[in-house]
């Protein structure tokens, strides 16, 4: 239920997942199956409907029925990582260790920063200054997090 200064309204998430569907999405199918705008009581379902619906709501929620999620996949997406790269860490285990253990973000950054490179050349020194700072245990922007007292080395 949601509550503004001139109308109120409610939904069910799972609005999609519900018979008669296209009665509970008004307004916005991509929204949690709002009603549709409420200025007076007079605008309100009939009580069977709602107590109907509200009853089909509680019973996906105990049969544990969950919606897919189209804006999120549960699959990780995958990145592509650069042969030179590639090799170089295979050369040096420790570099290839902190790589691995790295989050998908930190590994991404690496990877872009390599791969914008417009020359080969440009691409080697990076792919030497990654394997350097990955021996080291750092992140790629490891020059600008900032340093606590307490913290062992920058970047970890």
């Amino acid at each position: 239920m949601a509550a503004f200064n001139k109308h109120c309204a409610f939904g069910f998430w799972k609005a999609a997942l519900m018979k008669n569907v296209d009665i509970l999405k008004d307004n916005n199918s991509e929204s949690m199956g709002h009603s549709g705008k409420l200025k007076s009581l007079s605008d309100l379902p009939k009580d069977r409907i709602i107590i109907s619906r509200i009853e089909e709501a509680a019973s996906l929620n105990e049969q544990g029925i969950q919606l897919t999620d189209k804006k999120h996949s549960s699959k990780k997406p995958e990145i592509q990582m650069p042969i030179l790269l590639k090799n170089e860490l295979q050369k040096n285990k420790k570099a290839s260790e902190t790589f691995l253990n790295f989050s998908l973000y930190h590994r991404k950054e690496y990877i872009e920063w390599i791969e914008e490179a417009t020359t080969n050349d440009t691409k080697l020194q990076r792919v030497t200054t990654t394997v350097k700072w990955l021996t080291e245990g750092k992140t790629r922007n490891w020059k600008y997090i900032k340093k606590t007292p307490d913290s062992e080395s920058p970047g970890k």
